[in-house]
């Protein structure tokens, strides 16, 4: 025996409310040509096209019109956990909290020169800014060129740790 039963929740409907008295309009309430599509009127899904009916769009925004961002390989973007976040530090400012560090006896001595790791100071690069007068031992995963040839030029000498800034 068929029951009737009233369009509620949770019951499952043959027609959407409106599709009957919607029958015959054409667009059922979508506005005129082509509209309520897949991608039917746009000319494609995505970047469909580009070299054929949409190649103005690719001369209009295309950087010089060399085809760029559509064409071309363009890199890639290094996940965040191998990028490392630097903290730098120039010679000349490391020269005075060394200069201050002695003054306070806390840095260690090998032979003539003081050691400075720059890990314990929160740092992991070595910059080239500044002068450097005191011969130092500087332990750092990091330094550039004119650091390294500061540091000798005063007597001291860098030491690079490997390994310690990618996780």
């Amino acid at each position: 025996m068929f029951i009737y039963w009233p369009l509620t929740w949770g019951v499952t409907r043959r027609f959407k409310p409106g599709i009957k008295y919607r029958r015959g309009s054409r667009t059922h309430g979508w506005g005129r040509v082509g509209q309520h599509r897949k991608s039917g009127s746009s000319g494609g899904k995505g970047m469909v096209g580009f070299h054929k009916h949409k190649w103005s769009y690719v001369m209009k925004y295309a950087e010089d019109s060399s085809g760029w961002p559509f064409y071309g390989k363009h890199g890639f973007k290094q996940p965040k956990e191998l990028s490392v976040e630097w903290a730098p530090i120039n010679v000349g400012r490391l020269e005075e909290l060394v200069a201050e560090a002695i003054a306070r006896g806390e840095l260690a001595k090998e032979g003539d020169k003081y050691v400075v790791d720059l890990l314990k100071l929160g740092r992991n690069k070595l910059l080239g800014g500044g002068k450097l007068s005191i011969p130092l031992i500087i332990y750092t995963p990091a330094a550039t060129r004119e650091a390294v040839k500061k540091v000798e030029e005063a007597g001291g000498e860098v030491r690079i740790i490997h390994g310690v800034l990618h996780r």
